[in-house]
């Protein structure tokens, strides 16, 4: 990938630049902490003209290999005050690799109030006025944006709650099927494309000439040694293609780390209806338009998602991931997941973060306003959101927020972010990420799951996240899905000779290591010049006072320990 594109809002300057030298190796979340530190104000409002929106592919993409085509999003969180990225599946970063492009940088903001599209192709950027997309959920909106634009692009699009700026909206990539179902949710994104008055991005590689691969040859090689491991790797057939992610649903229930009635406890009576394999039988029985292996990105061989039908085998929406059924279903007390289904629906539709609104709902549910178990009430606090209502704003922007007007004392957020679905008690190591990552509460940036530790000591836990942090920043640099590491058994030299392939200089697991460790410095340097400092890299109160009923634990790793995460700085 050799240009940038710069699009400046101000004054409505579209510019193509090389890509500087020596960025051979920085895609992806790499390139967003480049820009991030060398162009962007730590101190300035998320939501202002000072922020940029970087949506940059990783290295790799374009090409044909497997689990490759992840794009990064990434700027100023206005969630939580830090620096962001935020990785998705679909078709954009597939679409913008095939036509050069290393990065999409969205600088300043319009001076009037109007709503623009970008248009990308081989041959033109330009800025679209889109008025008739305004307050448009996303669905309806992808819908106009192909007749108008043509069946086959790739697009990036905002619901209502982006432009309405509320703090948990993400920001939508249509998957291969053209839906509008693959988010880079986390971090409020959404509502600095918003701020920027973008609509969407729309993406046409019909005459794209593809990716420039220096070493056909041993790209070849390297492609079908990959996909050798992938399709004869019985987990990957017996679990992720099968049951999906949800199939993480028995095991962090049995760890006690499944998130219950806002993280009040980690094992849900409810567990068995909303598991992987009730997953699998209603999809399956439904037939339809269900289907229970789906790719979220073009060459995708592990095919973990899954599309979800009604009872007349209608889809409800694609797909329902083991986070979203963590958040809006057992953290609300919730065990139908025809319900989570249409929640999900309508966050998508939205444009909303299933699991920072997953924690609202939790949090709104603890102060009273419905209670836990309560389907119905979820489903109508988001048609609240849909409304652009009082309590919907609230909801809106995210749990952090719901909880201070709600005052609600037990938030389960990091730096201002909700938890992902692993309880930190029972699982310390993600404790540890959720803790220290620069991100905030996720669980993409150090997954310590599979980590050989004892989950609910102390001890061991800052290396198995350190060491998680720093492969899962790999991933994001690159552009591949985390699950390709476990799914080659660990043959990550394998990505190295992709790596090679592409830019024709040798790279060893140990230089892209080192690319993912300089990428973590950089976005820990931007978020001190934001203001954070050590007192920032902590779980809230409760987490280290109440115990986790469930694995009989509290989170207690020590601060000094947490201190040593970052210890190659």
């Amino acid at each position: 990938m050799s240009k940038i594109i710069r699009i400046n809002l101000a004054n409505n300057e579209i510019r193509e630049e090389a890509s500087p030298k020596g960025w051979e190796m920085i895609g992806g979340r790499a390139l967003i902490s480049k820009v991030m530190e060398e162009e962007v104000d730590p101190t300035c409002d998320p939501l202002g003209p000072k922020n940029k929106l970087i949506i940059a592919p990783g290295v790799l993409a374009g090409t044909t290999a497997s689990c490759v085509n992840r794009i990064s999003i990434g700027g100023k969180s206005p969630l939580t005050g830090t620096i962001k990225e935020s990785n998705a599946g679909g078709t954009t970063a597939y679409k913008l690799g095939r036509l050069g492009i290393k990065a999409l940088i969205i600088e300043g903001q319009p001076a009037d109030n109007g709503l623009f599209t970008i248009y990308v192709s081989e041959d033109k950027v330009e800025l679209v006025k889109t008025e008739e997309l305004k307050e448009v959920g996303v669905y309806s909106a992808a819908d106009k944006l192909r007749e108008r634009f043509g069946g086959k692009v790739g697009m990036i699009i905002i619901g209502p709650a982006g432009e309405r700026l509320y703090r948990a909206a993400g920001i939508a990539n249509t998957d291969n099927e053209g839906v509008p179902s693959r988010y880079s949710a986390r971090g409020g994104l959404g509502a600095v494309m918003g701020s920027k008055r973008i609509k969407a991005v729309v993406i046409d590689d019909s005459v794209a000439k593809g990716p420039e691969i220096a070493n056909e040859e041993l790209f070849k090689k390297t492609r079908s040694a990959m996909a050798e491991l992938i399709v004869n790797n019985e987990q990957v057939a017996n679990s992720y293609t099968k049951l999906g992610t949800a199939g993480l649903v028995n095991l962090t229930n049995s760890l006690g780390a499944l998130p219950t009635r806002n993280f009040s406890t980690g094992s849900f009576e409810g567990a068995e209806e909303i598991n992987g394999q009730k997953l699998y039988e209603l999809i399956t029985s439904r037939k339809g338009e269900g289907r229970p292996s789906h790719a979220c990105m073009p060459g995708c061989l592990i095919r973990c998602s899954n599309v979800f039908p009604d009872e007349n085998g209608k889809t409800i929406v694609s797909p329902i991931e083991y986070e979203t059924i963590g958040l809006l279903g057992s953290n609300c007390g919730i065990s139908s997941l025809d319900t989570i289904g249409k929640l999900n629906y309508l966050c998508n539709d939205i444009g909303l973060d299933t699991i920072d609104i997953g924690g609202a709902i939790g949090v709104a549910m603890e102060a009273g306003i419905i209670p836990f178990g309560d389907g119905e009430g979820a489903v109508k606090l988001l048609e609240e959101v849909q409304n652009d209502t009082y309590l919907g704003k609230i909801i809106g922007s995210g749990a952090a927020i719901a909880g201070e007007v709600l005052g609600v004392k037990r938030v389960p957020v990091a730096k201002g972010q909700v938890l992902a679905a692993y309880d930190p008690r029972a699982i310390k190591g993600l404790g540890v990420t959720y803790a220290t990552s620069p991100m905030g509460g996720d669980h993409t940036a150090g997954q310590t799951l599979r980590s050989p530790v004892d989950h609910k000591k102390p001890e061991g836990q800052v290396e198995a996240s350190r060491n998680a942090q720093i492969v899962n920043t790999l991933h994001d640099c690159i552009g591949t899905c985390f699950f390709v590491g476990g799914a080659i058994k660990g043959e990550l030299q394998l990505l190295g000779d992709l790596m090679e392939s592409m830019t024709g200089k040798p790279c060893s697991v140990e230089d892209m290591k080192q690319v993912a460790k300089d990428t973590l410095i950089r976005e820990r340097r931007f978020n001190r010049g934001a203001g954070l400092n050590e007192a920032d890299d902590r779980l809230p109160e409760f987490f280290y006072t109440e115990e986790n009923p469930a694995s009989g634990t509290v989170f207690d790793v020590p601060n000094e320990e947490l201190k040593e995460v970052f210890n190659f700085e």
